[in-house]
């Protein structure tokens, strides 16, 4: 099973051989491809192959380019993820609205609850409690937006009442970068079924190439903000605080009454999500949890 995150920041030239990721710099390495669950290039100067492209593409495995300033990119997806996309997507154009807006209000009731959940860790009961109140509040497709409700006291007890979500500052600068990850792990996996990141729940901004993709990590990212309260006061935004965030993917996590990693995690929950659509049967849902 796939597990490795490898990070290529110097200039190098990446190839592929007998199964092998080989990296050709001051000195040559090479790392297993099955073990390997996502490659990050980092440096604009990296050259790649066409062949280990192919291997990589072959595997499923996430490659993501970043820009001179070290932030992702864009990446690679393949066109065809499973051998009946054909029969996916038509399955996907099709999804029943009343059971897009369940599944879609027990993502937003799962977010929030794991949001109340890190505000306990974090000593701050009130609100918890007050997050708490509004998980039996959601509707259908939220309509009464209390994910929204539910964020700003959120961020305001994790943060301070200053913070604000969207501002140019370490603090959003590594929330999006954390985000950015969990979000490219989660178009791999539905790329990897076969279906349409693209064609969304809930989000369905035109512009939008991942909607989908923003729609199921909703209750995935809190594990960022967990990694980003933990590095504590940021005065900028630096390589070591995004390497830091790179081993998010790594994390430990209980789903589905057994240990797996986060990246491990999201493939279960992606697949579960299509299963409760498709049945309509949103019990079929697996939601992580940090205990068994």
């Amino acid at each position: 099973m796939s597990w490795r995150t490898v990070i290529i920041s110097s200039q190098a030239k990446l190839d592929s051989k007998m199964g092998y990721l080989v990296i050709r710099s001051d000195e040559t390495k090479r790392i297993f491809l099955d073990e390997i669950a996502t490659v990050v290039i980092e440096n604009p100067a990296v050259a790649i192959t066409g062949c280990l492209i192919e291997a990589l593409t072959e595997r499923k495995i996430k490659l993501i380019f970043c820009d001179s300033k070290r932030n992702p990119a864009a990446e690679l997806i393949p066109h065809h993820g499973s051998h009946d996309s054909s029969s996916k997507i038509r399955t996907q154009i099709a999804w029943n609205t009343e059971s897009k807006a369940e599944v879609w209000r027990e993502i937003v009731k799962e977010k929030i609850r794991k949001q109340a959940e890190f505000l306990l860790v974090r000593g701050k009961e009130s609100e918890a409690s007050m997050l708490a109140s509004y998980i039996t509040q959601v509707e259908p497709m939220d309509v009464s937006n209390r994910e929204g409700h539910a964020a700003k006291v959120y961020f305001n007890a994790i943060f301070g009442m200053d913070f604000i979500r969207g501002s140019d500052d370490p603090v959003n600068s590594a929330l999006n970068y954390g985000y950015s990850l969990i979000l490219s792990a989660f178009n791999r996996e539905i790329s990897a079924n076969g279906y349409l990141t693209q064609l969304g729940i809930c989000h369905d901004n035109m512009f939008n190439h991942f909607n989908l993709g923003c729609d199921l990590m909703e209750p995935f990212r809190i594990a960022a903000d967990r990694v980003v309260c933990s590095l504590g006061k940021m005065t900028e935004f630096t390589t070591e605080i995004k390497h830091s965030l790179w081993h998010i993917l790594e994390k430990t996590v209980y789903i589905d009454s057994a240990q797996q990693t986060l990246l491990n995690a999201i493939k279960i929950y992606t697949k579960s999500v299509f299963d409760a659509i498709e049945q309509n049967d949103i019990s079929k849902i697996k939601f992580y949890s940090y205990n068994l």
